[in-house]
């Protein structure tokens, strides 16, 4: 079961290989393409949130808020960014959140969840967002042979999970992963109905 103390020991055990380090390419091009500098942005499952930092510091991006349940890469993140408002670094579960955003950003928090909590993921997303909020990111297009985390999928499963309470903008093959991904992510932006 992946719990609060699971993903601590991750962090502690340098077992992280998500983290690339750097900002994602097609994150920083979904953010810089689509929301303004004063949207209210969430990324859920940020860890170093190497993507708020860039937008922070090097495009005036002021109101971007960073969640995670493991504290490590949250207190890492304050010492690397000590100018970073500290109300918007989030030490909480994504589904005790209870403020309202126009953008929630997605990397690899989606994939980290169990697939039975996805129906719950899609809810808790619809109900952060403001109407006409969006959903966008990358979403893993491939299964893997592991038991997971990491929790793979399809577009089909997409498509059935989220319509309903999103209308699909897009959703297709990332041309912009990285080098490691290619071929296995979908790029996507979901609308609030």
């Amino acid at each position: 079961m992946q719990d609060k103390k699971y993903w601590e020991n991750r962090w502690q055990l340098d077992q992280t290989g998500w983290d690339l380090k750097a900002p994602a390419p097609a994150i920083m091009e979904l953010v810089l393409t689509n929301c303004s500098k004063e949207d209210k942005i969430l990324i859920p499952g940020a860890g170093n949130a190497y993507e708020a930092a860039t937008l922070f510091q090097e495009y005036g991006y002021v109101n971007i808020f960073i969640c995670d349940w493991a504290e490590q890469p949250l207190d890492t993140f304050k010492k690397r960014n000590p100018n970073f408002p500290k109300d918007q670094i989030l030490h909480i579960n994504f589904f005790d959140i209870k403020q309202q955003f126009d953008f929630i950003i997605e990397q690899t928090f989606f994939c980290a969840i169990p697939v039975e909590l996805r129906k719950s993921y899609c809810i808790k997303a619809y109900e952060l967002l403001v109407q006409g909020g969006h959903i966008m990111g990358l979403l893993f297009n491939r299964n893997f042979d592991i038991e997971g985390p990491p929790f793979g999928g399809s577009k089909e499963e997409y498509e059935t999970l989220f319509r309903g309470l999103f209308k699909i903008r897009r959703l297709e093959n990332s041309q912009i992963s990285i080098k490691a991904r290619q071929g296995s992510e979908l790029i996507f932006a979901f609308e609030k109905c």
